[in-house]
């Protein structure tokens, strides 16, 4: 079917891309099961979006007169089709709506997404000529500790890449999802929304390294461009601007960053802090116990160099994140937190990590909102592309302690537009359209999250919390056994279990999980929070109160979870003495 004169190829909305050439409809980079009549029927609509189409025009455009079929129930079943994969319903529509007895509208407004007002955002580079995935480099030798040194070579032209304004670069998780995997680069392509690849090899042996490189154009396969670098150990930083720069002219985008002015910033001039960097960072990424072995990854690199920014900022975030999870209590964590942040921002006043980093504890230990939206706007502001700090920004700012609930959905499908195929966007994603009452689109999304790691905590933990906002008991409970075995029995999953059964009515059960808790919290440090929510969803109120000072009293993170906001709370929140004393103390 031909377009229509001056019809745009593509038309984007929400989270949604429709390429009407191609005719393909994509969520997020992700190319969805749509074809035949669904798809003819919501190529119609979109062309003539906020119009009513009735069913007889339909019926003529889609089905011919010559056609011999139920045209009622084909256009129905088609209809269903499209909203179940545009994760939309007839009762609450946000894209298709019915006019009852005439026909259907397409309501959503097409182009890029709003955002608050003063708040930084991703530039709209879908598919174009001049975007890329650069995959994770193999290394071609034996030694772990050689892949780790691949996986940070890859991070670091991915981030130098990404300082090229005309350029769309896909974040690393996303290029992360292929590594160790058969690569079809015209798959990435459609998966990732991307025109070219960049492959490579890294081979270290002793004080010598050869990278080979190849850059592919993904729509046919064929390669663009290769070479080959043998150089000394110690060019590794000048070779990495050097090839970033090769990609962009190969590409034929400027470079607005002058020549003497490396596009790759490594943040040390010692190799060996260098690599204990990328090591601690691939580490940090994967959360749970990783974390403190990145921790002490962080700490070798800073001991090489002490004004290593990078490194401070990741020992920041380290202790941020292990007083979250409840690996550390917070009298220990946060003065240390407070130290790191202080000397990333100290050694780079216009590192994004660094300012993200300071965000991040200045609201979870001091729950000081004020300096935390200050701080995480600069470093988005710093780097449109950080998505931790967009998610961090989206997740505990804007949703969980300023109540901006539609704000925060909002940066969060940012986040995932950025980094598609990232595990931990989709979870945070799932969560915020939780919070907002989303709750098709927050399953959707979690389910998406453990599709894309079904080994991650938070995905099943996520996915365990929206089947609970639902009101999904039944399967939130069955998320959340998932989620406790393969995490030891989190307290973050007993917590959500407790709500869930007490919720459900289902009392001794909850008494139960309140009791493993409390069992548990006479042995180890526990986070107080954990067990104010607990205490409060079986209605022990005195307890609960006396966790919920605690929590306050010790700075512990995780009480963000006390807001009103956040739906765990709920029944914490209905008693009167508990609500007013958390208000006193600055938890709306």
């Amino acid at each position: 079917m031909e377009l229509p004169p001056n019809q745009p190829r593509v038309l984007r909305f929400g989270v949604f891309e429709v390429d009407l050439e191609a005719r393909e409809l994509r969520k997020s980079g992700m190319r969805q099961k749509l074809a035949g009549h669904p798809f003819e029927v919501l190529q119609f609509l979109l062309e003539r979006s906020q119009q009513i189409i009735t069913r007889e025009e339909l019926q003529q455009r889609v089905w011919p007169r010559n056609t011999f079929i139920d045209y009622d129930l084909a256009l129905k079943k088609a209809i269903n089709r499209i909203r179940e994969v545009l994760c939309d319903s007839a009762e609450s529509p946000r894209f298709i709506e019915t006019i009852p007895r005439r026909g259907y509208r397409f309501i959503a407004p097409f182009n890029e997404r709003g955002t608050p007002p003063g708040t930084p955002t991703v530039p709209a580079t879908a598919v174009s000529r001049d975007s890329i995935a650069v995959l994770p480099f193999t290394s071609m030798s034996t030694d772990p500790q050689d892949e780790l040194f691949a996986d940070g070579m890859t991070e670091e032209i991915i981030n130098a890449l990404a300082q090229i304004k005309q350029l769309h670069v896909v974040a690393r998780t996303s290029a992360f999802s292929f590594k160790a995997k058969y690569v079809d680069v015209r798959d990435v392509g459609r998966r990732l929304n991307v025109r070219t690849a960049l492959l490579g090899s890294v081979r270290r042996a002793g004080s010598r390294l050869r990278i080979t490189i190849q850059l592919v154009d993904v729509r046919d396969g064929c390669h663009l461009w290769s070479e080959r670098y043998d150089r000394e150990l110690s060019d590794i930083f000048d070779l990495q601007d050097e090839i970033a720069r090769s990609i962009a002219s190969r590409l034929k985008v400027s470079v607005e960053i002058k020549s003497q002015e490396p596009l790759a910033k490594p943040g040390t001039k010692n190799l060996e802090a260098y690599s204990l960097y990328v090591k601690g960072r691939a580490l940090l990424y994967r959360r749970g116990v990783k974390v403190s072995l990145a921790l002490e990854c962080f700490k070798q690199a800073v001991a090489l160099d002490s004004e290593y920014a990078l490194a401070w900022a990741g020992i920041a975030d380290a202790y941020t994140l292990l007083g979250f999870y409840g690996f550390m209590h917070p009298e220990t964590s946060r003065p240390k937190w407070q130290e790191a942040a202080r000397r990333a921002l100290a050694a780079d006043p216009l590192l994004a990590e660094a300012h993200n980093a300071l965000a991040f504890g200045s609201l979870m230990y001091e729950w000081d909102k004020p300096q935390a939206e200050r701080e995480f706007l600069c470093a988005l502001e710093l780097n449109p592309l950080y998505v931790q700090a967009r998610d961090w920004y989206a997740c505990f700012y804007l949703q969980v302690a300023a109540g901006r609930l539609d704000d925060g959905v909002v940066q969060a499908e940012l986040a995932v537009e950025s980094d598609p195929l990232s595990c931990y966007a989709n979870s945070i994603l799932g969560l915020l359209y939780g919070g907002a009452g989303r709750f098709f689109d927050a399953v959707h999304s979690s389910e998406r999250a453990v599709e894309l790691d079904s080994d991650s905590f938070l995905a099943r933990w996520a996915l365990q919390t929206v089947f609970f906002f639902s009101g999904r008991f039944e399967e939130a409970v069955a998320a959340g056994q998932t989620a406790l075995a393969i995490s030891g029995r989190h307290p973050w999953a007993l917590t959500i279990l407790t709500v869930t059964l007490a919720q459900w009515g289902k009392l001794e059960e909850a008494e139960a999980v309140y009791a493993e808790l409390i069992a548990r919290a006479r042995r180890e440090y526990v986070l107080p929070s954990a067990l104010s929510m607990s205490a409060g969803a079986v209605g022990r109120y005195d307890e609960a109160m006396r966790y919920a000072r605690e929590a306050v009293a010790i700075r512990d993170p995780f009480r963000a979870g006390l807001t009103s906001y956040w739906p765990v709370s709920a029944r914490l929140r209905a008693e009167p003495q508990i609500d007013q004393m958390l208000k006193e103390n600055g938890i709306d």
